[in-house]
C-alpha cells in the first residue's frame, strides 16, 4: 500500500473511519442504545495548558438533571510508528520519561502538526525527527483511544517499512531521546513475555502481529 491509499481515516485500514476514528457503534463494539446514557455539554474551557496537552473543564448536565464539571487532558491527536529496516530490526526510541522516573524504550510517535499534510506525512516527520530514520513505504495499522475515560486522545498507528538512517534527529527542547535499533523478533518475544512496559510498543506489535500474524516482518 502506497502513502495515496492512506487517508486521515482513524480505523482499520478501509473501515470507512473519519480522521478522528468514528466509524458506526456497532463496528466499534459500542453499545447502539446510549442516548439516554449521554452527558449534555453546557460549557468548555481550558483550565490548565503545558506543551504537549491542556487540561480541559466541562460544565455538564448528567441524564438525571445534575448539573457538575469533568476535568480531562485534552490532545492533539498522536501517530505511533512501529519502524522496520530491511536486516529485520525494529527501530526504538530510549526517551526519559520523568512520570515514571526512568529510561523508556519504545516506539517513536509524537502530536499531528497543523502543516502536515495528512497522518501518513505526520507519522514520517515523527519518524525522522525522533529517530533520523526515513521508511520506504508506511501502512495504517488503525486508530485507538487510549484512555478515553480521562484523555481525548487517538493515537493513529502506523507501519514504516524499508527504515533507513538518513537524517538528523530534530527534537523538541523537554525530548531527550536517544534512538536504537533491536531485533524485531526478539523485540516481540519481549512483549508477549511481559518484559516490555511501554504501552504504545505492545500496543504496536500486537496490532501488527495481529494484522499479519508476523509472517512478513522485513
Amino acid at each position: 500500500m502506497s502513502d495515496d491509499d492512506i487517508d486521515d481515516g482513524g480505523g482499520d485500514m478501509g473501515d470507512g473511519g473519519d480522521i478522528d476514528g468514528n466509524v458506526a457503534a456497532a463496528d466499534r463494539g459500542d453499545s447502539t442504545d446510549a442516548d439516554d446514557l449521554a452527558w449534555e455539554t453546557l460549557d468548555s474551557d481550558i483550565d490548565y495548558s503545558c506543551p504537549g496537552f491542556d487540561v480541559r473543564r466541562d460544565d455538564v448536565r448528567l441524564p438525571d438533571g445534575t448539573e457538575t464539571d469533568f476535568h480531562y487532558v485534552d490532545e492533539p491527536r498522536t501517530v505511533v510508528i512501529l519502524p522496520l529496516t530491511p536486516d529485520g530490526d525494529v527501530v526504538l526510541v530510549e526517551e526519559w520519561r520523568q512520570a515514571v522516573g526512568r529510561v523508556n524504550r519504545g516506539l517513536p510517535a509524537g502530536g499531528v502538526e497543523d502543516d502536515d499534510a495528512d497522518l501518513a506525512a505526520a507519522a514520517r516527520r515523527e519518524l525522522r525527527e525522533e529517530t533520523g530514520y526515513e521508511a520506504e513505504s508506511i501502512d495504517r495499522l488503525r486508530a485507538i483511544e487510549p484512555a478515553n475515560g480521562f484523555a481525548n486522545s487517538v493515537h493513529h498507528y502506523f507501519l514504516a517499512r524499508g527504515c533507513t538512517p538518513s537524517a538528523d534527529l530534530e527534537l523538541d527542547f523537554n525530548e531527550s531521546i536517544r534512538p536504537a535499533t533491536a531485533d524485531y523478533d526478539r523485540f516481540r518475544d519481549a512483549v508477549f513475555a511481559g518484559e516490555v512496559r511501554d504501552g504504545r510498543a505492545v500496543l504496536g506489535v500486537s496490532l501488527y502481529e495481529g494484522a499479519h500474524d508476523g509472517s512478513d516482518a522485513e
